[in-house]
């Protein structure tokens, strides 16, 4: 029997991984017109931070909705150079890191899961959805629950942040007005983080400025502070708007993570 085994385990998998290369395209467009970018960020802090921890993950899904089709019915991708994973220097806040992004981050690849991801991704969310981490039975769209970071108050975390760290998330969106649900949580169970929607990526640099007057959208559920989890529906935000989360500067663990989601809301049905 051991030997039946040996033999079609192999042959399984690679059937599976055959099937993905050539036919996963197929398998996975979705019915809705939705497509969606998997791509994760990471961000080291240099030594002039505080933190204990100098490493800054977002792991980020964002889905939106197409915007045109070629005379074969197939989604029109703008074609864009390759650039696998660029190191970049920058500087937050008179500070410096170093920012680490997939290609994906630019709105402009499709991502088609293999067929082993998308099987482990479902059964991770049925595990959430069990445990009260996650509240959407939709193994493809993540709705976070409301945790309030219960370490220190509110008025604390806005003295806090105010020398964190700020990461801009831009959404993916062909319209000029469009509105989007999104969540976000963190494995950081120390510290609260807030978000705002807010209209450029401009905001980054103005909300460490006094001079300068840090703009969001104030809409309900917009925004969010001193939080842990949230998910939340921000409606009538431009093109060219983005979830700009941030932390206090008091990172402990060896890497902080974040998982965003962002999920266009299709406005034509």
């Amino acid at each position: 029997m051991k030997g039946y085994l040996y033999g079609i385990i192999p042959a399984v998998a690679f059937l599976v991984i055959f099937v993905n290369a050539f036919f996963g395209h197929m398998i996975f467009v979705s019915e809705t017109e939705q497509v969606a970018n998997k791509y994760s960020v990471y961000a080291h802090l240099q030594p002039e931070w505080n933190s204990d921890s100098k490493n800054v993950i977002f792991e980020v899904t964002n889905s939106w909705y197409k915007s045109g089709k070629d005379s074969n019915g197939n989604h029109v991708m703008e074609a864009s150079a390759k650039e696998y994973n660029t190191n970049q220097l920058e500087y937050l806040n008179n500070r410096s890191y170093v920012e680490l992004k997939h290609e994906f981050s630019d709105c402009k690849e499709e991502w088609q899961p293999m067929l082993y991801r998308k099987a482990v991704d479902t059964v991770r969310h049925e595990i959430e959805y069990v445990q009260g981490k996650q509240l959407s039975t939709n193994p493809d769209i993540s709705v976070y629950p409301d945790i309030e970071n219960k370490n220190y108050d509110n008025s604390k975390q806005q003295l806090k942040i105010k020398n964190g760290y700020v990461q801009f998330i831009p959404i993916c969106t062909s319209n000029d007005s469009t509105s989007y649900d999104y969540s976000i949580s963190t494995d950081n169970k120390d510290i609260g983080f807030d978000v705002y929607f807010v209209k450029s990526q401009q905001e980054r640099a103005d909300f460490f400025d006094d001079e300068q007057s840090f703009d969001y959208y104030d809409n309900k559920n917009c925004s969010a502070q001193n939080k842990q989890s949230f998910s939340g529906t921000c409606k009538n935000v431009s093109k060219n708007s983005g979830l700009l989360v941030v932390v206090p500067d008091e990172l402990v663990p060896w890497v902080t993570k974040f998982t965003v989601n962002l999920y266009e809301i299709d406005t034509s049905a």
